[in-house]
Order: structure tokens, then sequence, then C-alpha cells
């Protein structure tokens, strides 16, 4: 009786319709994602205005969500390997849209605080989902690629509160980019009859029947007679706990170093994310100024992911993933110190490529280094366990903030997260990763040809 590797044969796969529509369910969640996370920063000198507080509780307001991230992250994208990844993410959905918009209806810190904290669950429970559903179907010669062009979709978000935000609070208030966020909840049902299941879970389950509809769609030339068996290369005989998998067949060390590198990456981000408006302001900017370099920050993000994805399906990821870590540290140094208005877009820009671009492509990574059997769950784990640079980075800067250091300070301390994160990534045994076992995998037969 035929036995099929479902992971293998999807690597050979060649981009149809099918991959169409995963990217293009993937890349629409991170653009509402990264809206919900971006809405913060753009209305937080409003919020501050409106509510009365001062730059360290407005930097604790703003973490509330991130620390949602951490828990979502790490809950609901381990739930996604047990439950069926399309499930997740309607949960996601409504837990970002629904709580974001409560937000809106919020008039205190207190409260205001709940609320994101609730979002946040959602909005960290989608990026870990969505990396190892776009990785798990994914050609191997474009998965970093694909990847990296779905969390592009992050900074899209970014963008659309940027171009929308001035308007909508000078005109509606604050509250009103918050209200907007509710709207995708009304995409849920669309969800569901359309985001396939991973293979990973219908081979686990005996879902055979439905395994065999999907690869009809994945590879359409793959000739099945209805009597194939189906396995998974990728799960081994191991029936542990998944998240003790993450640091089994020689893992554990790789597997810290990138939740380190994750920490300071997402320290970079949301240091940038939470206070680049105020930065700006303080810097002398009008708001909608401020705005503007948001727009140029998330727009060098998907240009940093891009070129992140495409250097990396060429060249060794992990040496990609460290020079993006150095450059970030590098841009940031030099934002601080750059007075020239023209020169300092082009900074941003630099700055955005290497941090929000260089954690996007930090995604990509992670899924690359997990087996699709526990994806979900090693960026689920990665993403959360990050959240403590998340968390930790608007609550210090805004302490910062507070304390009227010279703004170069400022931007010294966020450049000093890309050095340990170089560091970090420099030290992850590359050989583990899943990656370089398909790649041994593929050579072992060439091999083996020339010795016989």
């Amino acid at each position: 009786m035929n036995q099929i590797d479902v992971h293998s044969l999807a690597g050979k796969a060649k981009f149809n319709g099918f991959h169409s529509l995963v990217l293009f369910w993937c890349v629409l969640m991170l653009i509402l994602d990264g809206y919900d996370l971006a809405v913060v920063g753009a209305a937080l000198p409003s919020i501050m205005k409106d509510m009365g507080v001062d730059a360290t509780s407005a930097g604790i307001m703003a973490g509330s969500a991130l620390f949602g991230m951490m828990i979502g992250a790490i809950s609901l994208g381990t739930l996604a390997d047990r439950f069926g990844r399309p499930a997740m993410i309607c949960v996601c959905v409504a837990l970002f849209s629904l709580f974001t918009a409560a937000a809106g209806f919020t008039h205190d810190p207190v409260t205001f605080s709940v609320t994101r904290f609730i979002a946040g669950l959602g909005i960290g429970g989608v990026l870990p989902i969505v990396t190892a559903q776009m990785a798990e179907f994914s050609p191997n010669a474009l998965r970093t690629r694909l990847v990296t062009l779905v969390f592009a979709g992050y900074s899209i978000g970014g963008i659309l509160v940027a171009l929308t935000a001035k308007q909508l609070i000078e005109s509606y208030g604050w509250q009103s980019v918050f209200f907007a966020a509710g709207l995708p909840v009304v995409l849920i049902p669309f969800i569901m009859k359309s985001m396939p299941q991973s293979m990973a879970f219908l081979t686990k389950n005996g879902r055979h029947e439905e395994l065999r509809r999907l690869l009809k769609r994945l590879v359409p030339e793959y000739p099945l007679s209805g009597r194939e068996q189906f396995a998974d290369s990728s799960a081994g005989n191991n029936k542990d706990a998944p998240v003790r998998r993450l640091f089994q067949e020689g893992r554990g060390f790789s597997t810290a170093m990138i939740w380190v590198a994750f920490m300071t990456g997402l320290f970079m981000v949301y240091a940038l994310s939470s206070w680049l408006t105020k930065l700006m302001a303080m810097a002398g900017y009008t708001l909608g100024s401020a705005l503007n370099f948001v727009i140029v920050f998330n727009v060098g993000a998907i240009a940093g992911a891009v070129l992140g994805g495409w250097l990396s399906d060429k060249v060794n990821i992990k040496r990609v993933l460290i020079a993006f870590y150095v450059v970030g540290a590098l841009a940031l140094t030099a934002m601080g110190y750059t007075k020239s208005t023209e020169l300092l877009f082009v900074v941003v820009f630099i700055v955005g490529a290497s941090t929000l671009g260089t954690q996007l492509f930090a995604y990509a990574y992670a899924g690359d280094f997990y087996p699709p059997a526990i994806r979900s769950t090693g960026v689920g784990f990665a993403s959360g366990v990050g959240r403590i640079g998340a968390i930790a980075a608007p609550v210090l800067i805004g302490w910062l903030v507070s304390l009227k250091l010279p703004l170069e300070q400022n931007f010294l301390a966020i450049a000093l997260a890309g050095l340990f994160g170089a560091v970090a990534v420099t030290l992850i045994n590359q050989a583990r990763a899943e990656s370089s076992r398909v790649s041994r995998a593929l050579m072992e037969p060439a091999t083996a040809g020339v010795r016989d």
C-alpha cells in the first residue's frame, strides 16, 4: 500500500491558487493584527491628554496589550496544534476585534488596560498560527519569502493606522480609531469556510479523506487512488507534549537563544511602536509629521521583510538575520543624532527595515527551525516569551521619557537590544533546524548514488 509523506509532497508542490488563498488569509489576518496593535501608538498622545496620565502610566497602558500577547501567543499557538488552526484563528479575530473596539468606550487607565490585555490575547495568538500555516503549505523553494510576505501585512496594518489616525482623531476623537477595529469580526464565517486545516492535524487525527481532498488542491497533478496511507515525517514517533519537544533532539539551547532573540527584537519593535510618535513630537514635529515617520517606518519594515526573505532563500538564513540585528542597532544609534529632516526619513526607513522588518523575518526563521508538528507551538512560545521584551519596552522608554533625558539616549537604549539579539542568533545551532534536516535528507540519495 502506498504511503505518502504529506509534508515532503507539499514541499515539492508548485505555487498555485490554493497557495494564493492561504497567502491571502494570512496576510489579511496580519494587516488587521498590525492595525490593532499600532492604534495605541498613534492615539497615545491624545489618550494621555484626555485621561490626564503621565508618560510612565501611559507606558504601562500600552504594555497591557503586550502582556496579553505573551499569554495569547503561548496558549493559543499551542492550542492550534491540538484543536486546529482555522478555529483558533477565529477565536483570535473575535478577541482582538471586539476588545480593541471596547477600549474606545473606556474613560480611565485601568479599564482601558483590561480591554487591551484581552485584545492582546488575540493579537498575540494570530502571529504564530499564521506563521505555521503559511510555512506548512509553502513550496520549499519559496517558504521563507512567502512567510516574510505574510508578515509584511503586519506593517501594512501600521501604515493603515498612520494614514487614517490623524483625520479620525481630529474629527471624531481618539476613540474612533479603536471603534474601526471591531469590523473584522464579520470575517469569521468566511475564515471557517475557506481556511484549510493543517496537514499535521488531519494526519494525527486520522482524517484521511479530508487530507486527500486538501492534497488534490495543493498538488493537483499528483495521482491519488483513494487507498493511500499518509505519514508525517516531522512528527516521528515522539508522543510527548509538543512543548517538551521544543527541548528534545538537541534543540534545547537553540530554543532558549531563539527566545532571547525574540525578546530583544520585540523590545526594539514595541519601544518604537509605542513611542515613535511621541518621540518625534518631542523632537519638535507635529502629529501629522510624526505619523509620516510612522508610515516610512512601516514601509521600511515591508522592504526589510521582503529583502530578508529573498536573501534567506539565496544565502544562509541565520547569517542574514544576524546582519539585520546589527544594522538595526547602528541605525537606531544614528537616529538619535540625525538633525536633517530629509536624512532622518532615510534613517527611519532603515530602522523600520532592520527592527520591525527583522522581527517579521525572525518569525519566518523560527518557523523554519521547528518541525511542522510542533511549529505553531515553537513559534508561539518564542513569540510569547519574547513578549517579556515587548512588555518591558514601552514601560522602560516611558520611564526614560519622564526623566527628560537627551533624545539620543532614548534611541541608544533601544539600539542596545539589537546587539544582544545578534549575539543570541549567533549561538543558535543551525544544524538542529528542520530546514537543515530536510536538506540533509535530500542530499542522502545523491550521496548514496555516488558511493554505489
